[in-house]
């Protein structure tokens, strides 16, 4: 979800997505993925209603057994759902004779897309409502940006009372947890908001937590990434000449300057940061692991995101097979180490080295016998 193209983007790794029922077609030793979306009577109306709305702004027209054989309803309730959506509602609808079937007229191009009244959230949309209310709540609202915040906290309100829901209710039954969050200083992030936003340099002190080291930059931030409840900052680093991805909870000081922000093309961005995996990327080729999950654990790896050009099937004995492109393996491999034995690297032989060593070194962490020679573990 990219909440503005030119300053914060918010990263989702690992989350589930909502799929259709899912049915096993054996063909040639192969398990495949079948839609069973359902779209009959068992539906809620207004529901049915959304879903001819995107029928009729999909194609020029649409027929009458189109239309039924998509809802999975009788001629009927399809006439009774038209009647209603062109009476009461106000959706303008048509019968072209011509083209022998319904459509939308628009008496100009000047004409607006229709709008259902109301407001139905998909599950997509839910998990927006509820990341955009996490990411609202994290701001100071005496700081830099409250003021900007507050509308967008009232309208999130206007969201929810759109659909019968208020804000203090929906608060109190839907409960964000968030692990692995780490601090950023009190003035560090209205600072660099502010920078980011305005398109100006920023000379930071920075911990570089792998080399112990405290080190002095100047930078032209581009963005403000959130990914996995924490805060980064993509910025153009003048002392290494090179984009950088830095931590904010690792800025221990930041001063600004009068001096605009270096400007890196959105494309350049994109190439740098995107093509890797995860918060780890850079200009490094691209590699792709080829991971086998067990069937057990499939059953929820194969409804996850880890990359938006993750290609992933499932084997004849319910495995399930993820390829997924990186550039640097750090994150990668504490990803499928926390899947501990239900996940295999099948390719490429240097990362499956890698986390065998990592599995090998943490085995002796943990001995069977202590140096007295007694027994840590049952037999």
């Amino acid at each position: 979800m990219e909440l503005n193209q030119t300053g914060v983007e918010c990263l989702q790794m690992g989350r589930r997505v909502a799929l259709p029922s899912i049915t096993w077609a054996k063909k040639s030793a192969e398990c495949r993925f079948q839609s069973e979306v359902n779209w009959g009577d068992d539906l809620e109306r207004t529901e049915r209603f959304y879903r001819i709305q995107q029928l009729l702004e999909a194609r020029r027209s649409i027929s009458s057994q189109d239309l039924q054989d998509e809802l999975e309803i009788s001629r009927a309730t399809l006439n009774r759902d038209i009647q209603y959506l062109r009476d009461r509602l106000g959706m303008p609808i048509v019968w072209d004779a011509d083209l022998k079937g319904y459509r939308l007229e628009r008496r100009s191009k000047s004409d607006q897309r229709f709008h259902l009244p109301g407001m139905w959230l998909t599950e997509a949309e839910l998990a927006g409502v509820v990341s955009l209310t996490e990411l609202v709540g994290r701001f100071d609202p005496s700081g830099v940006l409250g003021k900007h915040v507050r509308p967008l906290r009232d309208r999130l309100g206007d969201i929810l009372a759109g659909i019968g829901v208020t804000s203090g209710e929906f608060e109190k039954r839907v409960r964000v947890l968030s692990l692995g969050t780490r601090e950023v200083g009190h003035a560090c992030f209205p600072e660099l908001a502010h920078a980011t936003l305005t398109r100006r340099r920023v000379v930071i002190d920075y911990y570089t937590r792998g080399t112990n080291e405290q080190l002095r930059r100047e930078v032209s931030p581009q963005k403000l990434v959130f990914y996995r409840q924490n805060w980064y900052l993509d910025a153009w680093c003048h002392v290494r000449e090179g984009l950088r991805s830095f931590a904010l909870d690792c800025i221990l000081e930041i001063e600004r300057t009068e001096s605009l922000a270096q400007e890196v093309a959105e494309e350049a961005l994109s190439d740098f940061f995107s093509k890797g995996y995860g918060i780890f990327s850079g200009d490094h080729p691209v590699q792709w692991a080829v991971l086998r999950f067990s069937p057990v654990r499939a059953r929820w790896v194969a409804r996850e995101r880890w990359h938006s050009q993750q290609q992933g099937e499932f084997t004849a004995l319910g495995e399930f097979v993820l390829k997924v492109p990186y550039t640097m393996d750090e994150e990668l491999i504490g990803d499928i180490m926390r899947h501990g034995a239900e996940v295999e690297v099948m390719s490429p032989p240097e990362l499956r080295l890698k986390v065998r060593e990592a599995h090998l070194t943490a085995g002796r962490r943990y001995p069977v016998a202590s140096a007295l020679g007694r027994p840590l573990l049952e037999p």
